[in-house]
């Protein structure tokens, strides 16, 4: 078979098993068993495949038509300006966290030297990000998970960042070291019971402890509250992305440990997404 058969064959697969981009999913896929772009599949689309490709091929086509995200088959997914190595070991990078990004950028000028510390880090896609973009910063990433921190290492390596940033394997409850100018995070915010709600993609693949907030979904988000009020410098910012409901409750939580509301951004849905707030 050429590339065109092969690429219509799976489209049609993937679409009866209600896979929405099934013809881009099948161009990434066969371009990742090639080791081309997709401007190379789609100007040799007359080009015979050998059957180590198509055997290969095949198996992430029925991986794909599983659920299993394209992100994780690929081991890659574009995030603000860059490609990030991702697996099942972190969350996929989302467009809305580059909301975050955003924000920080617009607070804060080239000129600035200063000291960021993620929690959660997953990938490493956030704190890398602003690195990339503020060559004055540094940072440092914690997360639960050893195997998240390997990833975060690797991207921070493709990234050339290894010079500005560090990673350690830390719940935030033990973690104690330095005070920091901006600390960010995306904590896991989905209350356990609706865990299985979620789109099959997400609640069959993606880390179950990168997402279970515990049963109210605050649990980690009130740690990382409670923890970042002794670890940021005063006027410091702590930028959290939340649930679309838990604005009010996060709120007081800040405010009871001494943080000015600064301001709560909407995602590209609408829904409330990040606060921003200045220890005072």
């Amino acid at each position: 078979m050429n590339i065109h058969q092969t690429i219509t064959k799976a489209a049609k697969l993937l679409d009866k098993n209600n896979i929405k981009t099934a013809h881009l999913d099948s161009e990434l896929l066969l371009s990742k068993v090639l080791k081309k772009d997709r401007e190379y599949i789609l100007l040799n689309s007359r080009e015979n495949l050998s059957k180590k490709y198509l055997f290969h091929f095949a198996n992430l086509i029925n991986r794909r038509k599983k659920g299993e995200p394209i992100a994780y088959l690929t081991n890659n997914k574009e995030f603000w300006k860059q490609t990030y190595f991702v697996n099942k070991n972190v969350l996929i990078p989302r467009p809305d966290s580059e909301i975050l990004i955003e924000e920080i950028l617009s607070i804060y000028g080239k000129e600035k030297r200063l000291k960021v510390l993620d929690i959660g880090t997953g990938s490493g896609c956030l704190l890398l990000t602003i690195l990339k973009e503020r060559k004055n910063f540094s940072g440092i990433g914690i997360d639960v998970s050893k195997k998240a921190i390997n990833v975060a290492c690797f991207n921070a390596k493709l990234q050339h960042l290894n010079n500005r940033v560090k990673f350690f394997n830390s719940d935030i409850d033990k973690f104690f070291i330095g005070k920091y100018d901006i600390i960010l995070s995306n904590p896991p915010y989905i209350k356990k019971f609706d865990l299985k709600y979620l789109d099959r993609d997400i609640a069959a693949y993606e880390p179950k402890i990168a997402l279970d907030g515990g049963l109210d979904g605050l649990s980690e988000t009130t740690k990382v509250i409670n923890k970042a009020s002794y670890l940021i410098k005063k006027n410091g910012k702590l930028i959290l992305e939340i649930g679309c409901y838990q604005r009010n409750e996060i709120v007081k939580k800040l405010k009871n440990k001494n943080f000015y509301i600064n301001k709560i951004i909407k995602d590209y849905g609408k829904n409330d997404r990040c606060i921003i707030s200045t220890k005072l």
